[in-house]
């Protein structure tokens, strides 16, 4: 009967009929042939024979073109890897998310149990507290990403709970059944026994969802691969390919992956590649159809910049795949082209000195700062430059910082100095806790009367309770009288938080309550058992125990530097080590000699200074032939693949690397202005090279005064070359009144739109045009007088501030500066060059230039430390106020040689206290590029002592 069965069916396919209906369904223009054909092979057996053939086309991803410096000096290349992919082969069925969830498990622990590491593009992580956090994100982004999760393309439509979901509630709905089902069922028999994450480690949930969530992005088309894992193991690809029977729809693949020479002195200026965001492919997909959602593209940088130019065009082979994804036929192939490859203007070997040459610097400011003292107490109208750093300071900074990872002190494998601090821990957290639950319930003390170790508790609490959306901050009324209370310092927390009770500023649903229907009473107590068990897991208020356990000698400096040894965040001899466990080093004076070393370094400390920035343009092109910030990354750990563990420590170092300080931060030019104000001032007929000012000390005219920065002394009769040169502020307050006080009347927007005028000529209201992200700059708008030494609300960047000095050094010459060069095809053959435009020139008299000019060579012929350089060059030191608690910002800016200028130098220490340790620094670059010191004594790898006496000018 069988039998018959089939020879029916084979005659019917052969018949005529059968050719009539395939061509039909051909001419109505459906080719169901490339979908879905039966393929009828020789043989006896013939049905027995058939062959389920799914067409598909898989992308050959082209070769991403390199990166080199200005003299060829490779910095970003392509390296061959494999790569782990899975496809969604899977049927739809109630047993599909188990499946999928188990293929994924093993698959994950086979990546990792080799020491690879899985993508992970997911917009959460665990954090320290081994809790659920989000990436940082800006608040559109992380809307955006809700509601992606949440399947709302109209953000409009989120709902309250939705919009304001925590990490963990995310992670609790995609881990749901109503999503990926991560988890077992108590009784598989009840739908609503479903336990998420049974049976999972946070952290294995987590990742699962990473690789659901990724595949649900190609859900619209079924055998599309999404990529797990990049630049894995032979080890890895041997497992998989031995396990393949158990792994459906998980295959290894041929690709590249992008590599970073020297990548922590380059990073901020290349960027990085890494897997196409939702947001990026639907951009980039509009102009390029060459894009699909498994694209690696520039994430940053250079990279992200010209995308267009170093990406290639991807081949594609047409082939046949079965039910299971498996190809078995190949149709047609075409071979993929490599991207263009980029020059950029920088020097690496200059780049890779001055980066050397700031960290030296700054870590000698630190030694010259650091005191063996528990706190500093500012004497009354102390100055910022004369602020001490304790040692207490800096033994708590590796705490703090997580130099010093407090979360290894509980492990079973903690050392002997690691089980002692905990245990002291314990005891504090537990006096701590009872103190403050006091506080809460019987005996309540209003903040202003709090100790400042409480006070920081008591904050804590309030804000932690605002961060995880039990206190709904847009729901409180903020000329509430309580609240107002709670912000003069004038209640306590538990008053502050019954108000938050009762007025519902609190979302109840955030607590562990069974009810909606609790009464005040109920909700206070709950709240109190959320915030116990907060201050028992929070890692941020553990660190805040440590600071008053070092306070308190309950934890020593000598147990500080143990702790670096066992935790091998410095590698020493057994001598030193042992010098230190038996008295004979004193703590101080070993943490002193670790920084000198650079074994713990200021970005390490994260004290003031911990930061700065640098760069070099070439005057007579406008090329950037360095722009160096510091501290840096390895740009490497976040190509292709994002370490996570890596990029969220990133995100929580207190220095900040991921931040460009030479085109991010703004500050305040200080005394480096004054150039413009001199210009405008002579320009502008307001006073002349032969008039004469004298300084006083005090600069009063009736209605205003302000102090020159050596009050109360004075500097006496000036010529304005001279005020340039002694950086008198009486001078230049002076000459911002008369510019706001043309035709007899004072008026101060005439003052500053004299001053945009200028600031404007040099290219300092305009970004400064390199190619990568920098902050708008901004000309003050704010006190003519005060602007006119640079202060007011002037705030630039360093890369802005080298446009301006810049344009000083080549006399009027004011670039669009930029960091690349050319751009080549594969072949290495010219296919751009990208010389700088002219912005504008900047037309005013010869004189004016020789008075600017001659000032600044004055301002560095009158610094001891740069005496015997063998180098003439002039330059402006400026010191820039932010507030009076921290060290001031130090500027210096130059260029060199004096008579026949090639490049200006412009330099920022963030909070570095004062100007002449910019200046110092700069002198160091400039030895480097004019070979004016032998290049090892410059970059010794030690830090940089202070040279000489440092002012305290502005």
């Amino acid at each position: 009967m069988l039998r018959q069965i089939k020879d029916s069916l084979i005659n019917f396919i052969t018949s005529r009929l059968f050719v009539m209906i395939l061509l039909f369904i051909a001419m109505s223009g459906v080719l169901i042939y490339r979908i879905f054909t039966l393929q009828i092979v020789n043989g006896a057996d013939y049905l027995s024979k058939f062959q389920l053939k799914i067409n598909k086309d898989i992308v050959i991803p082209s070769t991403r073109g390199k990166i080199y410096d200005r003299n060829g000096e490779l910095l970003a290349y392509n390296e061959l890897a494999y790569s782990v992919t899975i496809e969604d082969v899977y049927e739809s069925s109630k047993t599909k998310n188990q499946e999928l969830n188990t293929t994924i498990y093993k698959l994950i622990h086979m990546i990792e149990g080799n020491g690879d590491k899985l993508v992970n593009d997911f917009n959460i992580v665990i954090g320290s507290d081994g809790n659920y956090e989000f990436t940082p994100l800006s608040s559109a982004q992380q809307l955006r990403f809700l509601g992606d999760v949440y399947g709302k393309a109209d953000l409009s439509k989120l709902s309250y709970a939705e919009k304001t979901a925590t990490a963990a509630e995310v992670v609790e709905y995609l881990a749901g059944t109503k999503k990926y089902a991560i988890g077992e069922y108590e009784n598989p028999e009840d739908k609503d026994s479903f336990v998420v994450g049974k049976g999972y480690t946070n952290a294995d949930v987590l990742k699962i969802i990473t690789v659901r969530y990724s595949l649900s992005l190609n859900n619209f088309q079924k055998y599309i691969a999404t990529t797990v894992a990049t630049d894995v193991s032979d080890e890895t690809v041997a497992q998989i390919m031995e396990n393949s029977a158990d792994l459906e729809g998980v295959s290894i693949a041929e690709t590249t992956i992008r590599k970073y020479v020297d990548s922590l002195y380059f990073s901020h200026i290349l960027g990085y590649t890494g897997k196409i965001s939702e947001d990026e492919y639907a951009e980039l997909s509009a102009e390029d159809d060459g894009y699909t959602r498994n694209s690696v593209v520039g994430k940053a940088g250079i990279e992200q910049v010209m995308e267009r130019t170093l990406k290639g065009k991807d081949g594609v082979r047409n082939v046949f795949i079965d039910n299971l994804g498996k190809v078995i036929d190949v149709n047609s192939q075409t071979d993929p082209v490599a991207g263009n490859n980029i020059y950029l203007t920088i020097d690496k070997d200059l780049q890779k000195a001055v980066y050397s040459l700031l960290e030296q610097k700054i870590a000698g400011i630190l030694i010259d700062k650091i005191e063996n003292i528990k706190e500093y107490i500012p004497p009354e109208n102390a100055s910022a430059s004369n602020i001490k750093i304790p040692i207490d300071d800096v033994y708590y900074a590796l705490i703090s910082n997580s130099v010093i990872d407090i979360s290894r002190f509980d492990k079973e494998d903690a050392k002997t100095t690691e089980r002692e601090v905990y245990q002291a821990f314990l005891s504090k957290q537990e006096q701590v806790i009872a103190q403050l639950e006091e506080q809460l319930t019987d005996s309540p003390v209003a903040y202003e009367s709090m100790s400042k170790e409480y006070q920081v508790y008591s904050s804590y609490i309030a804000s932690m309770l605002s961060d995880s959306g039990i206190i709904m901050s847009s729901e409180i009324d903020k000329e509430d009288p309580v609240y107002r209370a709670w912000k003069d310092e004038k209640i306590s927390l538990k008053e502050y938080l019954n108000q938050v009770i009762a007025q519902n500023w609190i979302d109840i649903t955030r607590l562990d309550v069974k009810s909606q229907y609790l009464d005040a009473d109920e909700i206070y107590s709950q709240l109190l058992a959320y915030i116990k068990a907060d201050l028992r897991t929070s890692s941020s208020f553990s660190k805040s125990l440590y600071k008053y356990m070092i306070h308190d000698n309950l934890v020593s400096g000598r147990q500080i530097c143990m702790l670096l040894y066992e935790q091998k965040v410095i590698d020493d001899t057994d001598q030193k080590k042992a010098a230190l466990e038996n008295g004979q080093i004193a703590p101080y004076s070993f943490m002193i000699e670790r920084i000198k070393n650079l074994d713990i370094t200021p970005a390490q400390l994260a004290l003031d200074p911990c930061s700065g920035s640098i760069v070099v343009t070439d005057i007579r092109t406008g090329d950037v032939l360095a722009l160096v910030t510091y501290p840096s990354y390895d740009n490497n750990r976040l190509a292709n693949s994002i370490d996570a563990e890596y990029y969220a420590g990133l995100n929580s170092d207190l220095s900040k690397p991921l931040w460009d300080y030479a085109t991010q931060q703004r500050s305040a030019p200080g005394s480096t202005f004054k150039m413009i104000s001199a210009v405008a001032s002579l320009e502008e007929g307001i006073t002349s090279r032969s008039e004469v000012v004298t300084c006083r000390g005090t600069w009063d005219v009736g209605f205003t005064t302000a102090k020159c920065w050596i009050a109360p002394s004075s500097h006496g009769p000036l010529r304005i070359d001279g005020a340039i040169e002694h950086s008198c502020n009486y001078f230049f307050y002076e000459m911002g009144y008369r510019m706001a006080r043309v035709g007899g009347t004072y008026n101060n927007d005439t003052g500053l739109a004299t001053l945009y005028k200028y600031a404007d000529m040099f290219g300092l209201s305009e970004k400064s045009g390199v190619e990568i992200v920098e902050e708008e700059p901004k000309v003050s708008d704010s006190d003519a007088v005060r602007s006119a030494i640079g202060q007011g609300t002037h705030n630039y960047t360093t890369i802005g501030l080298s446009r301006y000095i810049t344009t000083v050094a080549n006399r009027g010459t004011c670039y669009e500066l930029t960091l690349l060069d050319k751009a080549t095809d594969s072949n290495d053959k010219l296919i751009e060059d990208y010389t700088a435009a002219v912005r504008n020139q900047v037309d005013i008299s010869t004189s004016t230039w020789d008075v600017v000019q001659s000032g600044m060579k004055k301002v560095v012929e009158g610094k001891a430390y740069f005496k015997n350089m063998n180098l003439e060059f002039a330059g402006k030191t400026g010191t820039a106020q932010e507030t009076r608690t921290r060290a001031n910002h130090a500027l210096f800016l130059c260029y060199a040689p004096y008579d026949n200028p090639q490049i200006s130098v412009s330099t920022r220490i963030a909070f570095g206290y004062a100007s002449d340790y910019a200046a110092q620094v700069t002198g160091d670059v400039l030895k480097y590029y004019f070979h004016l010191q032998d290049e090892e004594e410059l970059l010794s790898g030690t830090a940089t002592v202070t040279d000489g006496a440092v002012s305290r000018e502005n």
